[in-house]
């Protein structure tokens, strides 16, 4: 769920309507009643799992970030621009051409100096503490603006890819977006005064100041999951002989937190009817919601779980 809250955020900073309740309706197969755009957001969350789970073959690299980005542009608005590959082309940030832009990135006859030279710097050896070190990682990865679309995303992913890498965040629990969007003008201004005036004090500040944001409310957000958590299992374990399939459609909850009345019959190898009749108990006992009564395949939600992370 905390990657879910990251994807909708970062992807809405690159103008994604698509909302974190539009996502939960999509997983849950309601996709008649959500925004075509909530594909990208999809998309970023596999781009984050495959990160995460690809972090323990190859180490973070050129090649690891060209993956990430094929994942994330995948059938998505800008599946045209070289998903997977480094542009061959000029791209610029603002304006509607490259002379009225607020920010023109390195040539393609230097792109792959300065990639080489990012690499690197991303596996030196240095005293810098590592939240310095990423928030310069960011940056650098941002200023040279690789690809022709997806860079801001990417450039994201890359926090929590370093981290994870140097052994410092083991789950994609950090969503640094949701910061970066309240406060989008300052990161782009912070950005583009690292260009101008070389400044990169401001910058860094921006970006603890974020962190420092971001990892209080995770460390809210994970205690009153546990609360919740504690709260269900004395419901679940008062239901007697039903408790032990209902414990069972509670622990998927986590990973994805709706249901409908086939998925629990095929999880359990039970019934139709008596997944239902499990499912209507949940509901009885607030542990689950029904999403939508006028669908004829039922849909159940963790609502309580899925409201922890909705603002």
């Amino acid at each position: 769920m905390y990657a879910r809250k990251e994807a909708t955020l970062s992807s809405q900073i690159e103008g994604t309507r698509a909302t974190f309740s539009d996502l939960i309706k999509a997983e849950a197969g309601m996709t008649d009643e959500v925004p075509n755009d909530v594909e990208e957001i999809e998309n970023y969350i596999k781009a984050t799992n495959y990160g995460f789970e690809r972090l323990e073959t190859l180490p973070l690299s050129l090649r690891l970030i060209r993956e990430i980005h094929a994942i994330l542009m995948k059938g998505v608005r800008s599946e045209n621009k070289t998903p997977g590959e480094f542009r061959k082309s000029q791209n610029w940030i603002g304006g509607y051409s490259i002379n009225t832009a607020s920010y023109i990135p390195p040539s393609v006859d230097y792109l792959h100096t300065c990639l080489d030279n990012f690499e690197k710097f991303m596996h030196e050896s240095t005293r810098l503490a590592p939240l310095l070190k990423v928030a310069l990682i960011h940056s650098q990865f941002e200023l040279i603006h690789p690809f022709l679309d997806g860079n801001g995303r990417v450039g994201r992913l890359l926090i929590a890819f370093y981290l994870a890498a140097n052994d410092i965040l083991h789950k994609p629990t950090l969503y640094i977006s949701k910061f970066i969007k309240k406060n989008q003008q300052a990161y782009y201004d912070c950005l583009y005064n690292i260009h101008t005036k070389g400044d990169y004090e401001t910058w860094i500040k921006f970006f603890l100041t974020g962190v420092i944001e971001t990892s209080k409310e995770a460390f809210k957000i994970a205690r009153d999951i546990t609360a919740l958590r504690e709260d269900d299992l004395r419901k679940i374990n008062a239901l007697g002989r039903t408790s032990e399939n209902a414990m069972a459609i509670y622990e998927g909850l986590f990973d994805k937190p709706t249901i409908s009345i086939e998925e629990a019959a095929s999880k359990l190898d039970i019934s139709v009817a008596t997944s239902g009749r499990l499912l209507d108990r949940l509901c009885n006992e607030k542990v689950l919601s029904n999403l939508d009564n006028r669908k004829r395949k039922k849909v159940f939600a963790y609502k309580r779980y899925i409201d922890v992370f909705k603002d």
